[in-house]
């Protein structure tokens, strides 16, 4: 096992708050902070010892980022397969890029997941409106169709409710590669933050439920309000995930819960997550600081939880009648504030998160939207 000992360079392949929060755990740990990243002004950059600005299919400009590392990672999926390969040329990439180009194309990630016995949707590709059609007939109907690239936050997807939507939304999509997923009617989104090391030893963060907003993440609520059999089953599939890609890193894996109990495994994603925010003040390691541990070679920190704990997130629209009240919000001496530096808060664009903690997720979470509210409240309106 390669250990690349505090003191040394680590990098990050993106520039936003993912990258941000990994970079504050390397500084406190005492490593130097490269990102790589189109622009010089994202949430990375202002706690890195250096930024290289270059676009990620400029090989060459990612060549010399990969040479001024002794690692690097990624803080989202969606880095082209060429870029992640010409670094690890120079470099350790970590996870690495066979991660990378599974977790970033739907069907090669949903095609693995059945591979290695993982429950999932019924699905199919589909690459032309004729086949949009006939998949969907097999595989039944509502479902939806997503683009096989790219795609975050419902974005990339179109709903079909009946035979005759198929070939429109397909069109609606741009006539690109898709895959159409049989609609599953859930009772509750949960997720499993995860990492594992070189030497093949897991550390997970038990199961959290979450709750969306427009496709975007809104609350999530630590542990899952479910079984116990259930959480291990959680567990389990998450586990059979990271050793069968063999990631080193974190991972997430999103997952549905049916109102009969079944998990079905949704999508992952090859980095920290948004419901994993909650560990930096919940958790004895942060997902951050795991990841950094991982990557870097050092033994997994411990991730037995402090507290119950939700997670709410802070998004543009809070920023619409002036800058949120954010004292009023931290009265609550539990309530803690991260703000990702952001500049020109816009409608749905995540700006920070606020964490809660307390003896129980629902109290947690009461407290965590209180807080919230107060932002845009004057305190004489709240109970």
């Amino acid at each position: 096992m390669t250990l690349i000992a505090p003191g040394r360079s680590v990098g990050v392949l993106g520039n936003g708050q993912l990258g941000r929060m990994f970079g504050l755990a390397a500084r406190t740990m005492g490593y130097r902070f490269v990102v790589y990243g189109p622009d010089a002004k994202g949430p990375a950059s202002q706690i890195a010892d250096q930024t290289i600005i270059g676009a990620y299919e400029d090989l060459d400009r990612v060549r010399e980022f990969a040479g001024c590392v002794d690692v690097l990672s990624f803080e989202f999926e969606n880095v082209p397969a060429a870029t992640a390969a010409a670094a690890e040329a120079l470099t350790r990439v970590r996870p690495g890029p066979r991660v990378l180009h599974t977790c970033q194309h739907r069907l090669r990630e949903k095609t693995h997941l059945l591979s290695a016995s993982l429950p999932v949707a019924a699905f199919g590709a589909v690459q032309s409106a004729v086949e949009a059609e006939s998949v969907a007939e097999r595989v039944g109907m509502p479902g939806v169709l997503k683009t096989a690239a790219s795609g975050y936050d419902g974005k990339g997807q179109a709903k079909v409710l009946q035979l005759e939507d198929a070939a429109p939304a397909f069109e609606s999509l741009g006539g690109v590669e898709c895959i159409y997923e049989r609609f599953i009617e859930f009772e509750r989104e949960v997720s499993v933050v995860a990492a594992r090391g070189e030497d093949g030893r897991f550390a997970h963060y038990g199961l959290f439920e979450n709750s969306h907003q427009n496709h975007i993440l809104d609350l999530t609520r630590s542990p899952a309000r479910v079984s116990s059999a259930t959480a291990r089953r959680a567990e389990e599939i998450t586990r059979v995930v990271l050793e069968s890609l063999e990631v080193v890193g974190v991972l997430c894996v999103e997952m549905f819960l049916t109102g009969d109990g079944e998990l079905l495994v949704n999508e992952l994603a090859p980095r920290p997550h948004n419901s994993g925010h909650l560990s930096i003040e919940a958790h004895e390691t942060s997902q951050f600081e795991q990841q950094l541990r991982a990557v870097a070679g050092l033994p997994l920190g411990s991730t037995a939880p402090r507290a119950a704990a939700a997670m709410a997130n802070l998004l543009g629209d809070l920023w619409a009648n002036g800058s949120p009240r954010f004292a009023d919000a931290l009265r609550e001496p539990a309530v803690h504030l991260h703000l990702y530096g952001k500049t020109g808060p816009k409608p749905g664009r995540k700006m920070g998160h606020l964490t809660a903690l307390a003896s129980t997720p629902d109290e947690a979470a009461e407290k965590v939207l209180k807080a919230r509210e107060s932002l845009v409240l004057p305190l004489s309106e709240i109970e």
